[in-house]
């Protein structure tokens, strides 16, 4: 049994301490916002924060979050960065097909939680590891700049 904080609220989950926190959010826990991939940690789709940090849940053992916070995208309104990020990204039209966006709308607000003021090189470095196969990179990095202008 591992227990943590799912959006705010106490969850346990009993399985495997090896099962990934990806699979747990999405069959166990029904947060299905966390999009699976690649399942190497090599895409963004899966991102989720743990203690605030950008993880990539297809390789984060569910035992590694045990008495941890865990955020995934359903909980990102209520999150002051998150919610002006998601605000961005709808007012820029970034979506295309949107698979990949939740992971990238995560990995930005990890973003702009530790530095509220980016450059295009500390976008592109902190972006490098979400895939969007659409290429709304353009779109993207000024959603990030859109959403650091307005948190200012």
């Amino acid at each position: 049994m591992v227990d943590f904080v799912l959006n705010g609220k106490p969850v346990s989950a009993q399985v495997d301490n090896d099962t990934p926190l990806l699979w747990v959010l999405r069959d166990e826990l029904e947060m299905t916002g966390t999009k699976y991939g690649c399942g190497m940690g090599l895409c963004g789709a899966c991102t989720a924060h743990v203690e605030g940090q950008a993880v990539r849940s297809c390789q984060t053992p569910i035992s590694t979050v045990a008495g941890k916070h865990v955020t995934t995208i359903e909980q990102m309104h209520d999150d002051k960065v998150g919610a002006a990020v998601q605000h961005a990204w709808q007012k820029l039209d970034v979506v295309q097909c949107g698979y990949c966006q939740s992971g990238q709308i995560m990995q930005a607000t990890a973003l702009l939680k530790t530095n509220p003021k980016p450059s295009d090189k500390d976008i592109d470095d902190a972006m490098a590891g979400n895939i969007c196969r659409c290429a709304t990179y353009v779109r993207i990095r000024a959603a990030i700049h859109e959403a650091a202008k307005t948190l200012a």
